[in-house]
């Protein structure tokens, strides 16, 4: 944690060498996060140099006594919400397109949870991605998407039983 907080302080002050050791750092984590929720890998890539070209944009606002990571997450998530909901309008018009091939996940995610997560609503999909994949808390996940906790827990209650739907449909 110190570290980063150096290297947060560091890339605040200009350094390019910090603010590359913080991408090399926290690139794995945010494209995870931006794929999980989109489900393409090419949007994936541009939603998590998007967000981190904006984490870098908006330093001067970041609290340095906080980790970086929930922060960068918070701009992925936002930024591959807004663009599902983009895509899914835009889909409606022109009927399903293939996605692009996954990236090998950290953490192993089946393909038919993979599957049923793309059926949610980008805002359920983002919460349970946040739980479940990325292991943040509800209090976390509200405080990252600027939430309510009892929205967070309802958006994971719904989504998780439209998963199970999904799931038990389809398996």
């Amino acid at each position: 944690m110190g570290t980063e907080r150096k290297l947060v302080r560091e890339a605040q002050r200009g350094s390019r060498a910090a603010i590359a050791d913080l991408y090399e750092a926290h690139w794995p984590g945010a494209h995870r996060a931006a794929y999980l929720v989109v489900h393409d890998a090419a949007a994936a890539e541009d939603i998590a140099q998007d967000a981190f070209l904006a984490a870098v944009d908006n330093l001067d606002r970041f609290d340095r006594r906080r980790p970086f990571a929930p922060w960068l997450h918070r701009i992925v998530v936002n930024r591959a919400i807004d663009w599902a909901r983009r895509e899914a309008l835009r889909r409606k018009g022109d009927g399903p397109i293939a996605e692009s091939p996954a990236p090998a996940p950290r953490q192993e995610v089946g393909e038919e949870l993979m599957a049923a997560l793309g059926q949610l609503p980008p805002e359920q999909r983002a919460v349970v991605v946040l739980r479940y994949l990325l292991d943040y808390t509800p209090g976390e996940i509200a405080r990252m998407l600027e939430l309510r906790r009892g929205t967070v827990n309802s958006r994971l209650r719904r989504g998780l039983d439209r998963l199970g739907d999904l799931i038990e449909v389809e398996g």
